[in-house]
C-alpha cells in the first residue's frame, strides 16, 4: 500500500523531508567521528562493514531495504518518505565521513557526539512530522507492533537484538550510543509536535 502524493502542501512536505533526511545522516555521522558510539543500527552497519567491506553508508542503505521485505506480509504502508529514507541517510552519512575528519581531541568528540545527537532529534521531527511514510526500520517496527506486542517492547528487543550483532561484528559501542539511547526519546517527543504538518 502507497501512501499517496496527493496532499496538501507537498512541496513543503517534500522539502522538509529531504532536509530532514539530509541532516540526521549528517548527525549520524558526527557521530561515528566523535569515536564515543553510534546508534544501535549504526553499530551493525560499522560491523558488517568491518566484516564484510563496503562502507558504513552502504550497509545502511542496504539493511534498511532488507528491512522493508517484511513490510510485504506485514501489510505495512510505505511512501516516498520511506525510500527516500534508505537511500538520502546512507549517502549523507558517507559523504559525511568523507569530510569531517575523526575528531582528535576529546571536546571536539563531545561536540560532534552531541551535535549528531540534537540533529538526528531535531531532523527526526522534520522528516517523520512531513507524512511521507515511515523510515525502514520504523515501519518494521510499527508493522510488528500492530500485531499485538507493544511499539516499546518491539523497539527495544530490535534495538537490543542489532545492537548485541553490531556489537559482535565489531562495531563501535561506546558512551555516544547510551547518550543517544536516553536522549533521542525526549528529543523527538519535543520535536515531532512542532514540527508536524497538519
Amino acid at each position: 500500500m502507497f501512501i499517496s502524493l496527493a496532499q496538501p502542501r507537498m512541496t513543503v512536505r517534500l522539502l522538509r523531508l529531504l532536509v530532514g533526511l539530509s541532516i540526521y545522516g549528517i548527525g549520524i555521522g558526527l557521530m561515528n567521528q566523535s569515536g564515543l558510539g553510534v546508534p544501535p543500527w549504526d553499530v551493525l552497519h560499522q560491523g558488517l562493514a568491518r566484516h564484510l567491506g563496503g562502507t558504513i553508508g552502504l550497509w545502511s542503505i542496504l539493511v534498511g531495504l532488507v528491512v522493508m521485505i517484511p513490510w510485504i506480509p506485514l501489510r505495512q504502508p510505505f511512501g516516498i518518505g520511506t525510500i527516500l529514507n534508505a537511500l538520502i541517510i546512507g549517502t549523507m552519512i558517507d559523504l559525511t565521513i568523507g569530510r569531517v575528519p575523526v575528531a582528535d581531541t576529546l571536546t571536539t568528540a563531545w561536540v560532534f557526539l552531541l551535535g549528531g545527537v540534537v540533529a538526528i532529534g531535531v531532523t527526526s521531527g522534520l522528516y517523520i512530522g512531513a507524512n511521507l511514510g515511515p523510515g525502514p526500520r520504523d515501519g518494521l517496527m510499527t508493522g510488528i507492533a500492530k500485531r499485538g506486542p507493544s511499539i516499546r517492547l518491539v523497539r527495544s528487543l530490535l534495538e537490543v537484538a542489532v545492537l548485541i550483532t553490531g556489537i559482535i561484528l565489531g562495531g563501535t559501542f561506546g558512551i555516544g550510543t547510551i547518550v543517544f539511547a536516553f536522549s533521542i526519546g525526549p528529543l523527538i517527543h519535543y520535536f515531532l509536535p512542532r514540527l508536524t504538518l497538519r
